[in-house]
């Protein structure tokens, strides 16, 4: 069974609480579960991990080269995260950058991004649905014969990455079911 990565950035390990008024009101763990939910069309599992360090994001990536592909929230790092950026240039899988801001509503420092332009596409400032939407992407750009990254280079799951299950209802009610 394949697996997709759920990458989140700093600061993002306080979503529903972290400023509302720009990134809404749906947490972490409700997000998750709506990944989940897309993922499942495709009986992919979803292995997510949120790390405030941009090295602990890197090693994320190299542990999981051969995920189908990944749903990446760089966060801030999106401006000045050389390293993330390096590694995400060498991360085999398709991937989609998130926000959930529309970073160009935003102060101009937010304006450009070092991570954008290597990803397979950009989905922002539609909140968390922002989440849904590339995780259907996802589904419908990775061919069903995939064979991505780096198998030899996939330890098992470090115990800061967790699997995500279908989601329940609660996060269903929250981001809408799957048309």
């Amino acid at each position: 069974m394949s697996r997709i990565l759920l990458l989140n950035g700093p600061n993002l390990g306080t979503l529903g609480t972290r400023q509302p008024e720009i990134y809404g009101t749906t947490t972490l763990a409700e997000i998750e579960a709506a990944v989940a939910e897309e993922a499942a069309v495709r009986d992919w599992k979803v292995v997510s991990a949120q790390h405030n360090g941009e090295g602990e994001l890197i090693d994320a990536l190299q542990r999981h080269g051969d995920v189908a592909g990944a749903v990446v929230n760089p966060g801030a790092l999106m401006i000045a995260g050389w390293g993330l950026r390096d590694a995400l240039a060498d991360f085999g899988p398709p991937w989609i950058e998130v926000h959930l801001s529309n970073v160009w509503a935003r102060e101009s420092f937010r304006h450009t991004s070092v991570t954008a332009p290597l990803a397979a596409g950009v989905v922002m400032g539609m909140g968390a649905l922002g989440y849904r939407v590339a995780a259907r992407s996802l589904t419908l750009l990775v061919p069903a014969d995939h064979t991505f990254g780096h198998p030899d280079n996939s330890p098992a799951d470090s115990p800061s990455d967790r699997p995500c299950d279908r989601p329940d209802d609660k996060a269903q009610a929250v981001l809408g079911p799957t048309p």
